[in-house]
């Protein structure tokens, strides 16, 4: 699905800068539903989206679905139940997710997704995504050449159900596959989680000792398949991971990790908020359903302006 609205960080911080609209009434609710708030990627957006919420005035209703498409759908019918002006979604599955955001929209909810996209249009007032492709393909030109373009390497990818993962993959090979001395010698899903990653990457490596780097889909992983390469005495292997979390950040301040992507997680957040709220109050919807934002990449660098899926200053 083609994305036709891109956002930079710069643009975003101009259009925060652009006035705060009047308080609603304190009996206006707005949902905030994402994963797990275990993964700080996902915390983070929770905690920016109820903080827009509550400063333009919204009380906010904060649930987790857990990447169950099941539950998903119990905590948005809680959302209609509660009279919820608005959800702002960071969704449980690209197919599975449809049924649930449309059951939303027919009882007059608009739903303002983020991070993941959904496989349809029109059903979503709006989809804010982190550009996948442009950050993925920022992350593998790192990769490369901290690989000094040669090596067997693996890689590590998010779960199939989530579009972002086949995404970040695409981008990766878009770069990696025109260095023919690059040989990808493993690739495995561990669904963006950390012990999974480590087990995997333990497994991996039995059988592959002679490994130079891993290419991971998102910061939980490359945590998790770092420490499996530490405790197996393996600091040699070239680890970049896609999120922006402090826990990458500390690993790369530490010389472990060596790269990430940043997605603005916090900002992207805000944003969803604040197309809502123009909605609610002016029954203004984006001119554009799709919008994309710009990543950056991560490294030892610019490690110290990294704090909570932000750079600052």
């Amino acid at each position: 699905m083609k994305l036709t609205r891109r956002l930079t960080l710069a643009a975003f911080a101009g259009a925060l800068a652009l006035g705060t609209a009047m308080p609603a009434f304190s009996a206006d609710l707005i949902a905030i539903i994402t994963p797990a708030h275990d993964n700080p990627f996902f915390k983070a957006e929770a905690v920016g989206a109820e903080a827009k919420a509550k400063e333009l005035g919204y009380e906010a209703l904060v649930m987790t679905h857990d990447d169950d498409a099941n539950k998903q759908s119990e905590v948005i019918d809680t959302a209609i139940g509660r009279g919820a002006k608005a959800i702002i979604l960071d969704n449980a599955g690209a197919d599975a997710t449809v049924a649930a955001v449309k059951k939303a929209k027919d009882a007059g909810i608009p739903s303002f997704l983020i991070d993941r996209e959904i496989n349809a249009t029109g059903v979503a007032a709006a989809q804010i995504v982190s550009n996948n492709y442009q950050g993925a393909q920022l992350g593998a030109q790192e990769f490369v050449k901290q690989m000094g373009e040669k090596g067997n390497y693996v890689e590590l990818v998010g779960k199939e159900s989530d579009t972002n993962a086949g995404i970040r993959s695409q981008g990766y090979h878009d770069v990696i596959d025109d260095y023919p001395d690059l040989k990808l010698v493993a690739k495995q899903s561990a669904n963006w989680s950390q012990t999974e990653a480590y087990a995997k990457m333990e497994t991996i490596l039995q059988a592959n000792p002679d490994i130079k780097g891993v290419i991971s889909g998102n910061d939980t992983m490359a945590m998790g398949a770092i420490a499996a390469l530490q405790a197996a005495g393996r600091k040699d292997v070239i680890v970049v991971g896609f999120d922006g979390s402090n826990d990458v950040r500390d690993s790369i301040k530490a010389g472990g990790i060596k790269a990430t992507v940043l997605q603005p997680a916090y900002a992207q957040a805000q944003m969803a908020v604040q197309q809502a709220d123009a909605y609610i109050k002016n029954k203004t919807t984006p001119k554009e359903e799709k919008q994309l934002m710009d990543c950056v990449l991560i490294t030892a660098a610019n490690a110290d302006k990294l704090e909570t899926f932000a750079l600052k200053n």
